[in-house]
């Protein structure tokens, strides 16, 4: 069965964290292109636009790692997230704080996503309390030999003698 483009788009789509990509990607190209305006909106501009170009073009190849590499969210995320703040000071206010938010916004939204789980069997619904299923208890106890009451316990421990005033436990001397 083909599945039609608009399909396969969503697919694409919610199997990676597609919107913190996005705002990452407009924020570094906000950041990115403010110091290449012409003069009458940035009235001067001093030392910033080298860094300003740099971070905006990392902002943007950051975005596409988490479309394109959504195992590399965490790190995009957090990168993100350090790069919208430090063009906060290096970059016209990080692009007057437009492009700062939106990679703030993008980068917590890149680290905060995850895939969606396997989706349950048809008939099976989850209970709220694994206690209440039988089943549950009985796949729980035989998965985990130390639970079982039946199986014999593990000798006691002999219990350590308690330090002194003068006793280091990590063994170094006075």
């Amino acid at each position: 069965m083909l599945l039609s483009r608009r399909q396969r788009w969503r697919r694409w789509r919610r199997s990676r964290p597609f919107w913190g990509g996005l705002l990452a990607i407009l924020a570094g190209a906000w950041i990115c292109v403010l110091p290449l305006a012409p003069l009458k909106v940035m009235l001067q501009q001093g030392v910033a636009g080298i860094p300003s170009v740099l971070m905006g073009i990392v902002m943007v190849v950051l975005g596409l790692t988490a479309w394109f590499s959504p195992s590399q969210r965490a790190l995009a995320g957090v990168l993100t997230t350090l790069i919208a703040t430090a063009a906060l000071v290096l970059s016209n206010l990080g692009g007057f704080l437009i492009g700062t938010l939106l990679g703030i916004l993008g980068g917590g939204l890149m680290f905060a996503w995850q895939p969606y789980a396997a989706r349950r069997a048809a008939g099976t619904a989850p209970t709220a309390d694994p206690a209440a299923d039988p089943a549950a208890v009985a796949a729980a106890s035989a998965a985990d030999p130390a639970d079982d009451p039946a199986a014999d316990p593990a000798p006691p421990r002999a219990a350590s003698p308690p330090p002194t005033p003068h006793s280091d436990p990590q063994g170094a001397q006075p």
